[in-house]
């Protein structure tokens, strides 16, 4: 559990304001973002993308990618193992730890409100020789705590506001976007691990 609890101080909930259409700059602002901290998460049930929300190594990525004791974390040309630190079936969503260093963890922006109705981008994976494209979406109302965002991520993926701050992961495609879920309900889950002996 003390993997568990710099990430839950890191949650810190703050207000977040409608936000305008994100510009170009918002966009390459968030693609550097993406490209310094996201990783692929490895497990028996198949790999996916994390995002690195911990300087410690702590990854949030969907639970498709991860067993219930372990995965696999790539990051810097290695292949480090991980230990399950959350795992919810229900929510879609597992946090793990690689091996104790000095990760580049994004800035996150916690909230109690719901980000529907604002601006949110997430970064579409290239495929071939296509580039990572960054693409803004509005995210709307979904069954609660859920968001689905106008944008069509792969499960794990992170979603940014206009400012740079992780605001939400992907949990599932849904049609032309996906489904996520707000840091909220992620930091919820943790705090209930940390309170648990």
């Amino acid at each position: 559990m003390t993997r568990l609890l710099p990430l839950v101080l890191a949650l810190v909930s703050t207000s977040v304001l409608a936000a305008d259409k994100p510009t170009r700059a918002d966009l390459q602002k968030t693609l550097a973002l993406y490209e310094r901290s996201v990783v692929k998460v490895r497990g028996g049930r198949g790999a996916g993308l994390g995002i690195i929300v911990g300087s410690e190594g702590q990854v949030l990525t969907s639970v498709r990618h991860v067993d219930l004791e372990a995965a696999r974390v790539e990051f810097a040309g290695q292949s480090l193992p991980a230990t399950v630190l959350l795992a919810n079936a229900m929510l879609k969503v597992a946090v793990v730890a690689a091996p104790t260093g000095n990760y580049p963890a994004v800035p996150v922006q916690v909230s109690a409100a719901s980000p529907a109705g604002q601006w949110l981008i997430g970064v579409v994976p290239g495929r071939g020789q296509k580039r990572d494209t960054p693409t803004a979406g509005l995210a709307r109302e979904a069954p609660e705590p859920f968001i689905d965002v106008d944008v069509a991520l792969p499960p794990g993926s992170p979603l940014f506001d206009t400012r740079g701050r992780l605001v939400a992961v992907s949990v599932q495609r849904k049609g032309r976007g996906c489904r996520a879920l707000p840091l909220d309900a992620v930091k919820q889950q943790l705090v209930t691990r940390v309170a648990t002996p």
